[in-house]
């Protein structure tokens, strides 16, 4: 496979349509609007449709209206759109409907700013709308692991009948690099789509809704869902373990673009004969806790540092992972302020002179 220098968003687009995906509906928002720009110039080229939608909440209502017929259809927004789009993904991941959100998040809360951040980690591993449900997310930290979990991102979310979210900040929307696309693209074989809404002449009608009128019927719909987030957990946790080892000091938890800043840290830090290793959530939903709590509680280990574009979202995650064995620690930037190499080491440094670190408390 030949190598092609792209721009991350272009690059999702690409393979999104590598990945079958035939409608793209959108509304422009930086940083991601060359999504658009490569889709409304490619996908007539492969028979698909792009519709430039008048809002957020109009794209959500599309998407829905799509994946219903059973096509594979996707949209890219920024923090704000995607928060536009939040009562319909409540609604298809109540009507179990295979969809996929590239959210390339910007600076918030609000309008916030441009550049780039990681502050929509609650908005897309918690369920950003109401009810009870998940969305399966995947967070890549290069342009070719772009490329590679936005085509697995359509896999799953048809394996799962449930919306699928590729979140990366603005750097890896706006950066370039080389990638590669599968030449021949296989998927393992799917479940047919025997749910789709395409026409009921002679078969009996379809009816995709999330309204259950009946509390007990509701319940059900609810109960059904949380097996199959269940199922995810036991199947879908992916991570990256960066030089791990039993000589490291600290443990680092970190994804996207500033798992790349703390490998840079961690190479860094090595010629310095101080052993740091890394382990990166690549779902952030599934999150890898267990693995997380594998590595926090060696005795080798002194603390878990969390680093973040944020002012500290998955940090809450890795205390519920670490269980309060060992202590947490937490760095980050906001507002668009990228944490440097600098300062992650000089936290690094901080947090190895400390004689005795306090140990947070844990309440299960």
């Amino acid at each position: 496979m030949s190598r092609i220098l792209m721009k991350g968003n272009e690059a999702i687009a690409e393979a999104a349509i590598r990945a079958g995906a035939v409608y793209y509906f959108a509304y422009p928002i930086t940083p991601q609007s060359e999504v658009g720009e490569y889709m409304s110039r490619r996908l007539p080229e492969v028979g698909g449709v792009f519709v430039q939608a008048e809002s957020e909440v109009a794209v959500g209502n599309m998407l829905m209206g799509a994946v219903a017929s059973g096509k594979r259809a996707f949209t890219s927004s920024s923090s704000p759109g995607i928060s536009l789009m939040q009562e319909a993904i409540s609604t298809m991941a109540a009507a179990r409907l295979p969809v996929v959100l590239i959210n390339i998040m910007r600076g918030g809360p609000g309008i916030g700013g441009i550049l780039p951040s990681q502050a929509d980690y609650f908005q897309s591993t918690k369920g950003g709308g109401h009810g009870d449900y998940r969305v399966l997310v995947l967070a890549p930290s290069t342009l070719q692991e772009s490329v590679d979990l936005t085509m697995l991102a359509f896999h799953l979310a048809d394996k799962y009948c449930n919306p699928t979210m590729v979140v990366a900040d603005g750097m890896i929307g706006q950066m370039m690099e080389p990638v590669q696309f599968p030449e021949d693209y296989k998927e393992e074989p799917l479940p047919p789509k025997d749910w789709a809404t395409t026409g009921c002449r002679g078969r009996a009608p379809r009816i995709i809704k999330s309204l259950f009128l009946d509390p007990a019927m509701l319940e059900t719909n609810n109960v059904m869902l949380a097996e199959k987030y269940k199922l995810m957990k036991q199947n879908e946790v992916r991570f990256e373990a960066y030089k791990i080892n039993p000589q490291n000091r600290i443990l680092l938890v970190a994804y996207g673009t500033m798992a790349r800043i703390c490998q840079t840290v961690i190479d860094e830090l090595a010629e310095e004969n101080i052993s740091i290793g890394l382990l990166r959530p690549i779902t952030l939903f599934p999150f890898p806790g267990k693995e997380i709590f594998a590595e926090a509680v060696k005795p080798n280990i002194k603390a878990v540092l969390t680093v973040e574009m944020s002012m500290g979202q998955m940090v809450e995650d890795v205390e519920a992972a670490v269980q309060g064995r060992k202590p947490v620690e937490f760095y980050g930037r906001t507002g668009g302020i990228v944490p440097t190499p600098e300062e992650v080491r000089d936290y690094i440094l901080k947090i190895l002179a400390k004689k005795t670190p306090a140990v947070k408390s844990w309440k299960g």
